[in-house]
């Protein structure tokens, strides 16, 4: 799958209440994700994802992936992060991967602003 509905634009401004609930209701495709807020330089991210993500990697950031529902797996070159509800890694800058989901997971995910999600 190459077609994702990822949007970067910030959706709420510091003391904001930001409801996911609410937000992931509108959810109407397999491969789905959303800027929540900005910290500092980095960004928070919801995304529901369902299929496969591509191949990628980001050359100057790191990522960090929290799973909220579902199961979602996170394959590296030589090995496969597997993470449930309430489990979540960190993906070194630099490192190939391609995340996948199974089934409709719901992550949360923290990155610089300046990351491209598809990568570089």
């Amino acid at each position: 799958m190459t077609n994702y509905n990822i949007q970067t634009e910030v959706l709420h401004q510091h003391h904001e209440t930001i409801d996911v609930g609410e937000l992931l209701k509108s959810i109407d495709h397999p491969w789905w994700n959303r800027t929540l807020t900005q910290v500092n330089e980095s960004v928070v991210r919801v995304g529901a994802f369902q299929g496969e993500f591509h191949w990628h990697k980001h050359d100057n950031d790191d990522e960090f992936f929290f799973v909220l529902e579902g199961r979602f797996f996170i394959d590296l070159e030589d090995r496969t992060i597997e993470l449930g509800p309430w489990q979540g890694t960190t993906i070194g800058k630099g490192v190939v991967h391609r995340p996948r989901s199974p089934e409709r997971s719901v992550v949360m995910m923290v990155e610089t602003s300046s990351i491209v999600p598809t990568g570089d």
